[in-house]
């Protein structure tokens, strides 16, 4: 009897096009770095130094997804934005506590190695990372046939920053009578795509053929990077907030202090058309803003009288504008009025 020969390779993982992809992301990443030299892709671990200008340099790190936003990548086979929305989900959070990203790592997870689709979600990863003025020093690419379906995926990122500990933006900051101003997002962003799909499903909707549908649920995050460290290194803020999963009302609570209000006048907020298509696809009110954006993409809290000079920072797309103000209370956050939607 013929002895069976068992291999990595039989078993559904193939450590030839493993290697393939690595080289790829060391080429890239080689790349798009200009002048520096980088040889950590491909090694155990990276190596990299703290930025010498700080004087008291503390290290903020943040980790994230994308969600089910990469099953509307899956549906319309289009993988090269979703990199910059994996980026954009941890800097954004970085930028909260007045870090600048130093670093980004990636980890994707996936039926079989497809190096086409890989190599399309690494280059929006590094287009993120271009974007945040950050370096893409590594990461990890797992296949898991048994784990994952045919042609599923999933990706994390994880980002490392750095900020002075004069700059911290720290909630003591935030006072009685500050604005509350909120800058606008490019559309969902990376969060509610779940109820988004349901609704698709329930709809009957085939994405594919709805034009409207197709372009707006690919649109990726907006990462506000280098505008929110304009601010920062100009002590132009007290405070802000990344609006993402649990929206508006826990991401704000979040940075607020014990006996301050922030006062939300949700008429105030600009919406966009794709919150009001999720309204009146029976998404009720406040369950929008439990689980979406609707509008806003990020907050900011600062003395009124900066109001001119933080808006300098911004181009017309995403120019913040006043939703409210600081006061003195119990609630953390209050809302008043209703949305108008458009």
């Amino acid at each position: 009897m013929k002895k069976q020969k068992f291999t990595y390779e039989k078993s559904g993982v193939s450590i030839s096009a493993a290697d393939k992809f690595v080289k790829f992301i060391s080429n890239i990443s080689t790349k798009n770095k200009g002048k520096k030299k980088f040889t950590n892709i491909g090694g155990f671990g990276s190596i990299s130094s703290l930025p010498s200008n700080y004087k008291n340099p503390k290290i903020v790190a943040c980790t994230d997804g994308v969600g089910t936003k990469v099953e509307i990548a899956n549906i319309l086979k289009k993988y090269n934005t979703i990199g910059i929305d994996l980026v954009a989900m941890s800097v954004n959070d970085l930028i909260v506590q007045g870090a600048k990203p130093l670093l980004f790592l990636d980890y994707i997870s996936i039926n079989k190695i497809d190096l086409k689709k890989l190599k399309s979600i690494i280059k929006g990863i590094v287009k993120g990372c271009k974007i945040s003025d950050c370096e893409l020093v590594g990461g990890e690419t797992a296949e898991m046939p048994g784990t994952y379906e045919r042609g599923k995926f999933d990706i994390a990122g994880f980002a490392v920053g750095v900020v002075d500990k004069k700059k911290i933006l720290e909630k003591k900051n935030i006072k009685k009578k500050n604005l509350i101003l909120a800058i606008p997002s490019n559309g969902i962003h990376s969060n509610g795509y779940s109820l988004v799909r349901y609704i698709l499903d329930k709809k009957k909707i085939n994405l594919k053929k709805n034009k409207y549908l197709k372009k707006e649920l690919i649109k990726p995050t907006k990462i506000y990077v280098k505008e929110i460290l304009n601010l920062v290194n100009r002590k132009l803020i007290n405070g802000c907030a990344n609006i993402t999963g649990g929206g508006l009302g826990d991401n704000i609570k979040r940075i607020i202090p014990e006996g301050l209000v922030a006062n939300i006048h949700l008429n105030k907020i600009k919406t966009q058309k794709i919150f009001s298509w999720l309204k009146k696809n029976g998404v009720e009110e406040n369950e929008m803003l439990r689980t979406f954006n609707c509008g806003v993409g990020f907050c900011l809290i600062i003395n009124s009288k900066n109001l001119n000079k933080v808006k300098k920072y911004f181009n017309k797309k995403y120019k913040p504008y006043i939703i409210g103000e600081i006061t003195t209370g119990k609630k953390k956050i209050k809302f008043n009025e209703k949305i108008i939607w458009s």
